[in-house]
């Protein structure tokens, strides 16, 4: 089969990514193997593209919001059939035994795994995914269009989750690629007020397009105070950029895997009136699953921009630009890629 991996961690314009030929993976005893079909993009992969996340494992292939269908299974796999749609996302495997998993808090187990970080992804013909990671996915939504709602829908999710956004709340959304155009239209299904506050032009139309009731530049004070923000760009400055726009008791929820350097905070503007920062790490299966379930029921739609697969490299170079609004999608349609 085909895949990409990382062959040296770089800056993306100057290739880390190196196309390879090698043998399809071989699924463990509980994995299933898993023919690819659609590879969402995400700032992560760029993260572990770039070395912004250290090595986990040396030439990895990327890739953790994939959609495909059952080609085999090992001995112990159970729940799937061969020829069954199955969506793998960035949480790969825990333990299941530590007290972090014990307490339903698995996104916290110290002996995680990820997909596209601690195992090959899908930026490759074949994946594999422990059965009991896997999720099945629903039959009224196409590929490409599921793709991003396995880890950009589902982070976004636990991110307004830790947002703790009162009921009827003013939502303020810090960045709006992939993952924050998703988690507006659940705050928006659920009744909030939702302000958008990016520097991408695109991404302010689709913002307003969906429903938003402002939208404005990242550095740009919100037209309201604020009850909850979360922050999707990776950019330390915004912090407390973003803690000064709440109001009293307001919560900050912090969505990214990597984040550049906070700047001093001024305890009266920035913290005062029991303002709180809160990180985001991973998230549940549980955060998976109820998220595909109100992503069903409230018709949350990813604005997605598809790429054939042997042009990885040029979506992530896009990404970083910020050439493009919503989610960018690797297609393998069977062609070759080279």
């Amino acid at each position: 089969m085909y895949a990409w991996e990382v062959a040296e961690p770089g800056p993306i314009d100057q290739g880390p990514l190196r196309l390879v030929e090698k043998p399809v993976p071989t699924p463990g005893p509980d994995e299933l193997l898993v023919r690819v079909t659609a590879c969402g993009v995400c700032r992560t992969d760029l993260h572990v593209s770039e070395g912004d996340l250290p090595v986990h494992r040396p030439r990895v292939t990327p890739g953790h919001e994939v959609v495909g269908r059952v080609a085999g299974m090992g001995a112990a796999a159970t729940g799937y059939t061969v020829g069954d749609r199955v969506g793998v996302a960035w949480l790969r495997r825990t333990d299941g035994t530590c007290a972090y998993c014990v307490r339903g808090s698995e996104n916290l187990c110290p002996a995680s795994r990820y997909t596209g970080w601690d195992a090959d992804g899908g930026y490759a013909h074949y994946t594999t995914v422990p059965a009991a990671f896997a999720y099945p996915l629903p039959g009224d939504l196409d590929d490409v269009s599921l793709a991003p709602l396995l880890c950009a829908g589902i982070i976004g999710y636990r991110a307004l989750r830790r947002a703790a956004l009162p009921p009827g709340g003013r939502l303020g959304l810090y960045g709006f690629g992939g993952s924050a155009h998703l988690c507006a239209q659940v705050a928006l299904a659920q009744g909030a007020t939702v302000h958008v506050l990016t520097r991408d032009p695109a991404a302010r139309r689709l913002a307003l397009d969906l429903g938003a009731a402002s939208a404005a530049g990242v550095y740009d004070p919100p037209p309201e105070p604020l009850d909850s923000a979360i922050l999707f760009a990776p950019i330390g400055d915004l912090v407390p950029v973003a803690l000064r726009a709440l109001d009293r008791s307001g919560i900050l929820s912090i969505a990214g895997i990597h984040l550049s350097e906070i700047p001093p905070l001024t305890y009266e503007r920035e913290l005062f009136y029991e303002k709180e920062v809160r990180s985001v790490t991973s998230n549940t299966r549980e955060d998976g699953r109820d998220f595909l379930t109100l992503a069903a029921r409230h018709h949350v739609h990813a604005t997605t921009h598809p790429y054939p697969m042997a042009q990885a490299p040029q979506a992530l170079q896009d990404l970083k630009a910020g050439r493009f609004d919503g989610a960018a999608v690797l297609v393998d349609d069977g062609g070759p890629w080279n």
